[in-house]
């Protein structure tokens, strides 16, 4: 077994777009930091999400139509949601705290959490991006979305009314005011929401590459590995390798993604985290000349301009980590989106899958093991880990220089489903 050298006193397991802004953060502050991951740099889940700095989306997953849609949803094997009936027995537990979230007490606990989370997060991106020279990459073209009855557009009405308690500013679009902002939009479209402080990113994985190029001129190390397995020793931590090496760290940053779980498991922390693959189609450029993300809220998915190409993606399949991707929710949502937008031309098209970590309140976990409190756990932000990772990189380096925190920890601690169940 060998040592991390005594000039890197901190491990990060994980190279997304989390594990990189808490290895940024950690080495403005001064520490030394490498980061372990088995593929590289923003390769994975990173590389291929909506691209959103979704400020604005505060409300618990519960309390966003899930839970009152789940029948018609499943029942629709490519629709917004899917469960493969043989992973669902396993699924079960998941879905019962799921549920449990959406109570008002709980909902009301998690929307305040999540709001004041955004609030961190919109000023820490800006603050990283001025220090990492990442600014001419950010979006501010605001958001619409979309709804085809009035039905639809009134069931979405308690949602933004929770977004006034905490000052987000949006504007209601009639019929008539909807090509101002989309031309070419199809006449389906009754209603829409135009969010001015919706931003997003050139491109995700181009993003969280430069923020690793800012993270290396602070000395941050990579080295690609698989991790096996962690464990707790005296005033750190013990990595154990795929080929059988070990490591010991004095700090260790577990932002494995959607395999954090597993991880956290080994020093006997039972943490409910589902992974919920997402799909996406990324078309070439000039596919359709989309001005801002429309989202599709009825359907589950969005569609992105970026300067890579067209991002059409989203939905969510319960299905774990070890089964096959179904690229067939990739062309279901294409194919919506030709209907949507008459004139896409959606040949060329690159298609995707990566693993959210949801939890089932929808907040991620931040915070010290139980077992090891040298050991910080960063994981579980579902849909909002580009949102929200500038604001865990500030949270985990306050916790490693036992800092007072810029938010309240305790909605995110490691330990609250313990406590609760």
């Amino acid at each position: 077994m060998t040592d991390i050298s005594p000039e890197q006193d901190i491990a990060v397991i994980g190279a997304g777009i989390v594990g990189i802004c808490a290895a940024a953060y950690l080495a403005e502050a001064g520490h030394s930091v490498i980061v372990f991951d088995r593929t590289g740099v923003c390769e994975e889940t990173s590389s291929g999400n909506a691209a959103a700095f979704a400020f604005s989306d505060v409300l618990p997953l519960a309390q966003k139509g899930m839970v009152r849609n789940l029948p018609k949803w499943l029942a629709d094997p490519l629709g917004p949601l899917s469960v493969p009936p043989l992973y669902l027995p396993r699924l079960l537990p998941w879905l019962y705290r799921f549920w449990r979230a959406g109570a008002p007490a709980r909902y009301e606990a998690s929307l305040a959490a999540q709001a004041g989370m955004m609030k961190l997060a919109e000023a820490e991106w800006a603050s990283l991006m001025k220090r990492s020279g990442t600014g001419t990459m950010l979006r501010e073209d605001g958001s619409l979305e979309l709804y085809e009855s009035d039905a639809a557009f009134r069931l979405s009405l308690p949602g933004w009314d929770a977004r006034n308690r905490f000052g987000i500013s949006y504007r209601h679009i009639e019929r008539e005011e909807l090509a101002e902002l989309q031309p070419g939009l199809s006449p389906r479209f009754f209603k829409g929401t135009f969010v001015p402080g919706w931003k997003t990113v050139a491109d995700p994985k181009l993003l969280g590459k430069a923020v690793w190029a800012y993270a290396q001129t602070l000395d941050v190390r990579f080295e690609k590995a698989r991790v096996q397995r962690i464990g707790a020793v005296t005033n750190g931590a013990l990595i154990e390798f795929s080929d059988g090496s070990q490591r010991r760290a004095p700090h260790l940053v577990i932002a494995a993604g959607a395999w954090s779980h597993r991880l956290a498991a080994d020093l006997g922390e039972r943490i409910p985290l589902e992974t919920e693959r997402g799909y996406n189609t990324t078309l070439p450029l000039g596919a359709f000349d989309v001005k801002r993300q429309l989202i599709f809220s009825e359907h589950g998915f969005v569609i992105t301009p970026l300067s890579t190409g067209l991002r059409v993606g989203g939905a969510v399949e319960l299905a774990g980590l070890d089964r096959a991707p179904n690229f067939a929710r990739s062309k279901a949502m294409l194919e919506k989106a030709r209907r949507f937008l008459p004139g896409l031309d959606s040949t060329g098209g690159r298609e995707w899958m990566g693993y959210r970590p949801s939890l089932p309140d929808s907040l991620p976990v931040i915070g010290r093991s139980a077992a090891a409190p040298n050991i910080i756990y960063a994981f579980g932000h579902g849909h909002l880990g580009l949102t929200q990772a500038a604001a865990t990189g500030r949270l985990v380096r306050d916790l490693v220089e036992a800092q007072s925190s810029a938010v309240d920890l305790s909605p995110f601690s490691p330990q609250r489903f313990q406590r609760r169940h």
